[in-house]
């Protein structure tokens, strides 16, 4: 594939492209992005009508049948014939396309590692240690990176985030040369703060300090398609269970009622109701202000079958019980308290999404057991259906999901 000099004075390179309807662009790019076909050295680029996709390579025959199958939907949407049509001209040969202008790493910029958590255009720096294996130990967040970011202004110095470390030659002394280098590395980026702590907490929050940029604790976070409203000081909410939620959500069929006990601002809740189609979801959560937002993100992605709920899930089982076919328990640190209301508001057959704070010695066994005996106390059994290390949270420590079916 060439590469040369473009009319701006940066390199330019000449690649395939996949020609889409600007307002299918960003869906279609997730699509494309299953096949790991895009090129995202290169700049996108748009006319009128149209977004150009660069491509790294023409996709083989079976590539692109099944291509064309995922993007049927989209497709038979178009209102005009014509416009049916010009999809089956959306690979364009030898496209030139300007090439994207290295950026340095944070480590590069450094000369050492860290680790940081960007939740729309904050970042979260921890000062606390853990065992190396975080999540988003400084990788390119594609959907942040790429996707235009809406903020909401803020100013508080009380927030959340979920484990984002430091490295540990690195003291906290160093916080405003490690956010210099995550504003000059991430362009989204506005805003920088380091947590002072770990989450804590009935709501689990955490107490966080403002480093550099804007001052603020409220963004707009996307995922999957997802625009989620958080306030980093007022309520819970981490990217780092992205494809926890995903996974989850591919579980729902349709017509299925789902109840998210913990629902936070609702990333669980909005994920599901926007890819799957189940009859309802009941959305609740304790915290006022997680319930505030969570009505403002079924607004923001023009939602209608979520009911929020601002209530304690202990008292669930008074107006849903035996109404969920799948019961969602993200409370990891203390959910099994609420194991007697799950299993009353869960049907027969349905299944309950059970998190927790586990150590090494007993991942999953202590867990189950605790699950047994809420369903044997009202005459029901369980089968497991999957048992998962979503992560690792501290030294030994690991968040667990066991997807339990209740007979």
């Amino acid at each position: 594939m060439m590469q040369s000099v473009s009319s701006e004075g940066g390199m330019s390179a000449v690649r395939y492209a996949f020609r889409v309807h600007k307002e299918d662009g960003e869906p279609v790019r997730r699509i494309l992005d299953e096949f790991d076909i895009i090129d995202y050295s290169c700049k996108l680029f748009a006319d009128d009508v149209y977004l150009y996709l660069p491509l790294l390579r023409y996709p083989e025959k079976e590539e692109r049948l099944a291509i064309r199958d995922r993007l049927m939907p989209f497709i038979l949407q178009l209102p005009h014939s014509k416009e049916k049509l010009e999809y089956h001209g959306w690979y364009v040969k030898d496209l030139t396309f300007n090439v994207h202008t290295k950026v340095p790493t944070v480590s590069e910029i450094l000369g050492f590692s860290v680790a940081y958590e960007i939740i729309g255009d904050i970042a979260v720096l921890d000062d606390k240690l853990d065992d190396g294996k975080t999540e988003n130990r400084e990788t390119d967040n594609r959907e942040t990176e790429n996707s235009e970011i809406e903020n909401v202004g803020t100013e508080n110095n009380e927030t959340e985030n979920s484990g984002i470390e430091v490295d540990k030659n690195e003291s906290t002394a160093n916080a405003s040369e490690i956010a210099a280098a995550i504003l000059k590395a991430h362009s989204a980026v506005k805003t920088v703060l380091l947590s002072k702590g770990p989450i804590s907490g009935e709501f689990r929050t955490r107490d966080l300090e403002f480093i550099a940029g804007v001052s603020k604790t409220a963004t707009v976070h996307k995922e999957y398609g997802c625009k989620y409203k958080v306030d980093l000081g007022r309520a819970y909410f981490t990217p780092r269970l992205s494809t926890e939620r995903r996974r989850i959500a591919d579980q729902i069929r349709d017509g299925d009622v789902v109840i998210d006990m913990f629902a936070g601002v609702g990333p669980y809740s909005i994920l599901i109701s926007k890819s799957a189609k189940p009859a309802q979801i009941i959305a609740n959560d304790k915290n006022d202000a997680a319930v505030e937002l969570l009505k403002e993100n079924i607004a923001l992605n023009k939602i209608e079958n979520i009911t929020a709920l601002n209530e304690d899930a202990l008292f669930l089982s008074q107006e849903y019980a035996s109404a969920g076919d799948h019961i969602i328990m993200n409370l990891p640190h203390n959910a099994y308290d609420f194991l007697d209301t799950a299993v009353t508001i869960c049907k027969n057959g349905g299944v309950i999404h059970y998190y927790a704070m586990t150590s090494d010695d007993d991942l999953f066994d202590g867990s189950i057991e605790l699950i047994r005996i809420a369903a044997e106390k009202q005459g029901r059994n369980i089968e497991v259906l999957e048992k998962r290390n979503v992560r690792s949270y501290a030294p030994h420590q690991y968040n667990i999901c066991l997807d339990v079916r209740i007979l």
